[in-house]
């Protein structure tokens, strides 16, 4: 599981164990009822004093648990979710800080997976030495009472539906399919449907935080692991340590402002993307100049739109999921090569590449069946705010600004946003300022050409946070920490160590 997950606004329609006594809570108290809302601590008891019963993964390293949280922190009675939290302990030598939740964001995105896979082998040796690198899989996510929506068939139907309609039909078919999509959701996980907020799974962060026998939350958050970890620090700012948001989300903002900037944001790495191309002798949109790059791609685009080529497989290569394709391709600029390879390969008639890049992006298996990350990801997303569109209509009068936005994937971002139109859980949250008053220092990380979280957003949430601290990576793809920039890494790792924040506006190449 990499950490290049976000709304994934263009492909869903188109961000903990540690303790070393196994169980013990260590004298972390319930959070008082202002905290948690109405709800008032003695309702929360029997989550805040349960016990871990710790386990071998059968991944060597780590060991698992179970935790229940209320499904309803609104009736903290009426039944109990079940998480997955994972964790490495810390490997030594120094002192133990603590536990470092890990979120790579989505949302959606598997936690568990993303420690296991990643974090607690992958993140320096010295915050590994001293940290116990935990995780939970959110509400709703992989291991943790998993949102369903389609079958693997059904899923392949949905991402091949053309999300550039030309006519009213294909506007119909396309509406059809978000309802479609939206209505198995709800057959299939209607009880969890509306318990997957953002809010809700902070509050569960703080049973684990509790559990773990941690009197603050160390944490790092990715893209939309940002989002939820300055819903934390707002919820609970006297609980918070060192919290690090890299790829940041602005919660000021409604999901309409949300997909025209990330419209923008995959067009600036795309121009990115493309002046790199023209300079190459293998890139197959040209080598004069990114305008023309950008009229081949789009060429290319309308072609398969008429005219899905082969995969080798019962799948043809359509429009949408070349877009899905290349979209997948930019978070990360170490992917360009094989972008370019699969680009040419499907002017040749060949959409294997492209096919692969957009199967990747979606978790697909090669089985067929789909991992439940873009159900998740439409859960949480539409039961956080309330919807982009409400109808085609409205699509079709925002079209001009979104494809000014991007002339190469404005038509598609728009469209694509029209999922939550059909949700079938009215929305629980609402944009506002994120403050956080009173909670420690909060590093906030933004990368200048990031495509899926713009850097303007990181901007704007650092400038909220009433303790948070801007750091810079002036760069390509999605998210800063771990990818290769020794000043980023090096900032954080000093927060994470001895509780420095960077100076507030630092800036890496």
């Amino acid at each position: 599981m990499d950490t290049r997950r976000l709304l994934r606004t263009f492909a869903t329609a188109l961000g903990t164990a540690g303790l070393l006594v196994s169980g013990c809570s260590s004298g972390s108290s319930a959070p008082s009822a202002s905290a948690t809302g109405s709800v008032a601590a003695e309702e929360l008891e029997p989550y805040y004093g349960q016990k871990l019963r710790w386990r071998d993964c059968g991944v060597e390293g780590f060991q698992c648990a179970t935790m229940k949280a209320p499904l309803d922190y609104a009736k903290p009675d009426g039944g109990d979710v079940k998480l997955a939290v994972s964790r490495k302990k810390a490997t030594g030598p120094g002192k133990r800080i603590g536990s470092l939740l890990v979120n790579p964001g989505g949302p959606g995105g598997s936690a568990v997976g993303y420690l296991q896979g990643y974090a607690a082998i992958g993140y320096p040796a010295p915050v590994r030495a001293r940290y116990d690198v935990v995780a939970i899989d959110p509400r709703g996510v992989a291991r943790s009472e998993p949102v369903e929506c389609l079958t693997g068939k059904e899923m392949d139907a949905y991402t091949q539906v053309d999300q550039t309609p030309d006519d009213k039909g294909e506007v119909t078919e396309l509406n059809n399919s978000f309802e479609k999509f939206a209505g198995g959701c709800e057959k299939r996980s209607g009880k969890i449907l509306p318990h997957v907020s953002t809010v809700e799974t902070a509050r569960d962060m703080d049973i684990l935080r509790s559990l773990v026998g941690d009197e603050k939350l160390h944490y790092v958050g990715a893209s939309y692991g940002t989002f939820l970890g300055a819903t934390y620090a707002e919820l609970f700012p006297a609980r918070v340590g060192r919290l690090v948001l890299d790829g940041a989300m602005d919660p000021s903002l409604p999901a309409i402002d949300i997909n025209r900037d990330q419209t923008a944001g995959f067009e600036a790495a795309f121009q990115s993307f493309a002046a790199d191309c023209v300079k190459q002798t293998d890139c197959p949109l040209g080598t004069t100049s990114t305008a023309d790059a950008a009229k081949a791609l789009k060429k290319l685009f309308g072609e398969l739109d008429s005219d899905p080529v082969p995969t080798g497989e019962t799948r043809r290569l359509t429009e949408s999921l070349a877009t899905t394709g290349v979209i997948a391709a930019m978070y990360d600029e170490s992917a360009w090569p094989q972008l370019r390879e699969a680009v040419a390969g499907a002017q040749r008639g060949d959409g294997s590449g492209l096919l692969a890049l957009a199967d990747g992006y979606y978790e697909r298996e090669p089985s067929g069946e789909y991992a439940n990350l873009m159900f998740a990801n439409a859960a949480v997303n539409c039961v956080d705010l309330a919807p982009a569109f409400a109808g085609s209509e409205a699509v079709e009068k925002a079209l001009p600004e979104f494809q000014k936005a991007s002339p190469v994937f404005g038509r598609g971002f728009a469209w694509a946003a029209l999922n939550c139109g059909s949700w079938p859980v009215d929305p629980t949250g609402t944009p506002h300022r994120t403050e956080a008053k009173g909670a420690a220092p909060i590093v906030v990380v933004g990368t200048t050409r990031d495509p899926a979280t713009p850097y303007k957003w990181a901007e704007s949430l650092a400038d909220q946070l009433s303790s948070g601290s801007l750091l810079t990576y002036e760069g390509d793809g999605h998210t800063a920490y771990g990818r290769g920039s020794d000043c980023i890494d090096t900032a954080i790792n000093t927060y994470l160590l001895d509780g420095t924040p960077p100076k507030d506006g630092k800036k890496c190449t």
